[in-house]
Formats: C-alpha cells, sequence, structure tokens
C-alpha cells in the first residue's frame, strides 16, 4: 500500500492538535484574542491564518482557517473553528468550548475524513505572563468521534471515541493527562508487498480492530515526564505496551528545541544542517533517563506465528519454539554479559512454553543523564545494558 508522504505529514499535524496536550488552540475575540494565538502558536513554530471572523465576544467564529507547522511548506486548511463561551481571565481568555467542522482532505488516492474535533476548557493565558506555562494553551478535555483514511474505495483505517482529559499543573503538582480511542480497525488487505501479505493471510488478520489508552503527567519545574501508560490492544492477537520517565524537559528545553526545529524548516531542501543536527544533540544531553519499558501481553498471535513459521519449514510448532530457544544464547553472547544472557534466555524458554507476557525494561539503579548514555554506547556499547539496568521478564504482572 504506496501512500503520499505529504498527505499523512499533513494528517499527522492534524491529529498532533489533540494527541499531545502540550501544544494545542485556536483563539478567541474579534482581533486581540485572535492576535495572542497567533503569536502564541508562532513561539511553538505553528503559524495560524486565517480569512475572517464573525460574531461577538463572547461567541465566535474563525472563518477559513489554516494551520502551518514550520516543517511543512504549505499549510493545512481546516475551514471554520467555533468558540463560545469566551470569557476574560486574568488578563487572558477562558473559553468553555473550541470545536471544528469536519474535514476532509484527498490527495493521491488517499483521502482523509475527520469528523469535528471538540475541546473543552481552553485557557489563552495573557500576554507578558510571568508563568513558566504562559506559552503553553491548556485544555481540560478533547474528544473526536471519528476518523477514516480511505485508499480508493476501501477503509485502510478508522479511529472511533478518541477521548482525551488534562488535569493542568496547580499548586506544584505535576500534569497529569488520560486518553483512549475507543476502536481502531485497519485493513490489512491492502499491503502489497508479496511476503507480508502471505503471512498476514496465513495468521488471519487481514482485517484487525482494537483500542489504545494512554496516561502521563509532566511537572513544569523539573521536567519530569512520564509516560505511565502506552498500550495498542489488537483483538486476537495481543496488547502492545510501552512506557518512559524522563527528566529535564523543561519549558526552557521545548523552547529550545522548537528554535532548531525552527531553523531546519527554514533550510531549502538538500541544504547542509549538520549544525542544527549538532544543536539537537547538545539538547539531548540535557535529558535524563529514569526508566522505560516495553510489553507485549500475547492473546494467540504468539502460536499463531509458530504454527505459521512451522508450515513454512515442514515442522512442529514445537520444534520451532524449541529452535528459538537454542538461537537465543548464542545471540546474546555477543553482548558477553552472562548475567542478562540466562536471563533473556529463561524468559524465552518461559514465554514460548506458555505464552502470557514479554517484558524488556530500563530500571537504572539511579538516573542516569543522557550525555552519559550517549558517552558510554560510543566508547563501551557492551556496558549499555548494564548502565540501564536493563532486564528481561515473561508471565509477570
Amino acid at each position: 500500500m504506496t501512500i503520499h508522504r505529504s498527505t499523512f505529514s499533513k494528517l499527522a499535524f492534524s491529529t498532533f492538535l489533540f494527541v499531545l496536550p502540550l501544544n494545542t488552540a485556536f483563539a478567541q475575540d474579534t482581533g486581540a484574542v485572535a492576535g495572542r494565538l497567533k503569536a502564541l502558536l508562532a513561539n511553538q513554530g505553528v503559524d495560524l491564518a486565517w480569512t475572517g471572523i464573525s460574531g461577538d465576544a463572547s461567541s465566535m467564529v474563525m472563518e477559513g482557517v489554516t494551520v502551518k507547522p514550520a516543517a511543512e511548506k504549505d499549510g493545512l486548511p481546516i475551514g471554520n473553528v467555533k468558540l463560545e463561551g469566551v470569557t476574560e481571565q486574568n488578563g487572558g481568555y477562558a473559553i468553555g468550548t473550541v470545536s471544528t467542522e469536519a474535514f476532509s482532505h484527498s490527495e493521491d488516492g488517499t483521502e482523509v475524513d475527520i469528523s469535528p474535533f471538540v475541546m473543552h476548557d481552553l485557557t489563552i493565558p495573557a500576554e507578558g505572563s510571568t508563568d513558566p506555562l504562559a506559552s503553553i494553551l491548556m485544555y481540560k478535555s478533547a474528544d473526536l468521534a471519528n476518523m477514516t483514511v480511505k485508499v480508493g474505495d476501501k477503509t485502510a483505517f478508522s479511529m472511533e471515541d478518541f477521548t482525551i482529559d488534562v488535569t493542568p499543573p496547580a499548586d506544584g503538582k505535576a500534569m497529569e493527562f488520560a486518553g483512549k480511542a475507543g476502536k481502531f480497525t485497519g485493513d490489512l488487505s491492502l499491503v502489497e508487498d508479496s511476503k507480508s501479505k502471505e503471512m498476514i493471510d496465513a495468521l488471519g488478520y487481514q482485517t484487525i480492530s482494537g483500542n489504545i489508552k494512554i496516561g502521563g503527567s509532566w511537572h513544569p519545574s523539573d521536567g519530569k515526564m512520564e509516560l505511565s501508560q502506552y498500550d495498542i490492544t489488537v483483538d486476537n492477537a495481543g496488547t502492545f505496551g510501552m512506557t518512559f520517565d524522563i527528566s529535564g524537559y523543561t519549558m526552557d528545553f521545548v523552547k529550545s528545541l522548537q528554535e532548531v526545529q525552527k531553523k531546519m524548516a527554514e533550510k531549502p531542501e538538500g541544504a547542509d544542517s549538520s549544525t542544527e543536527g549538532m544543536a539537537m544533540l547538545g539538547l539531548l544531553q540535557q535529558l535524563t533517563f529514569n526508566g522505560a519499558s516495553i510489553r507485549f501481553d500475547d492473546d494467540s498471535l504468539t502460536n499463531k506465528v509458530l504454527d505459521y513459521a512451522a508450515k513454512q519449514q515442514g515442522m512442529t510448532a514445537k520444534d520451532i519454539a524449541n529452535q528459538a530457544k537454542a538461537i537465543v544464547p548464542f545471540g546474546m553472547a555477543q553482548l558477553n554479559n552472562p548475567e542478562l544472557t540466562a536471563q533473556v534466555s529463561a524468559a524465552v524458554n518461559k514465554f514460548l512454553d506458555n505464552p502470557k507476557s514479554l517484558e524488556i525494561a530500563a530500571k537504572p539503579a539511579s538516573p542516569v543523564p543522557f550525555a552519559l548514555l550517549m558517552a558510554n554506547g560510543m566508547a563501551n556499547p557492551l556496558d549499555l545494558p548494564k548502565t540501564l539496568g536493563l532486564s528481561v521478564t515473561a508471565n509477570e504482572n
């Protein structure tokens, strides 16, 4: 399945508007708020434009709205945006609801349709505010009824019942967020690679469905950001989950990162961006790694894969599992870490004998600066598992 890159870069930005609660908004007022909003988004590397504004100071419609991230050459026209329940608040503005129109975009045989997206309790900070979060437009909740991506006359992907709830940071506490996509579907019959298509058909995953759940927190003062849940569940297959925990993701870091991204976007295509690349690496060294994990909870996928591999080689599923058990220690031997090798081998054996869950976790004894990780990665890559506190476990809650 071939889908033009431009289509998905625009789609990615449209979804970005509601997936990350740290960088969202559209504004109100027949001039002042619109200008304030435009200035705030410009600081975040996003250009906001509109053709007109109708209504009054409490309920208004921004007409012909276009948004353009710094990394894109063309803006994304999203139509009219309605703002209701607008009031002044501490020199800024509070908005009851912000809602878009239904959105549709077609390019190179791919059509994207998105239902109206609604944000609730949006806050636009006052200009010149000394609050470190004054450059962020916060909302308390948002929802999207559905989104579909069609290739030709087939629905390649759909998502329903997307919601996100945000508890803004206050009184020194972290911002918390939780969200979900109640249901998604995918048509894998559109995959064009013959070998991949053969495997998909054999496993019975021509069409898939499932749900997504996310949750986490962010503390502005020390930049501690924790993604405590990011689970993608595929029905009759399993759940793929990940978590991470870093520090140093402060507002100053975000602003510096946006500046580097803006400079990279302003350069003509093919121009040397090595200076910006080095700047990006320098910024990453300001972060600290606290932990991360990747986990798979099986729901029949593992045995289906073993059966498929067995049929391909004229063997039994048990023979394939035993082959995998024998290969793992040899592959791990390259790390020259007997303890980790034994742990991985035991986990793989346990999982293949009774597929329930398999988890890879990195939990260093104490937080590790990214600068140290990068240095060790170049000088002593074999020591990284010890530095990260890497572990592999199977069938544990």
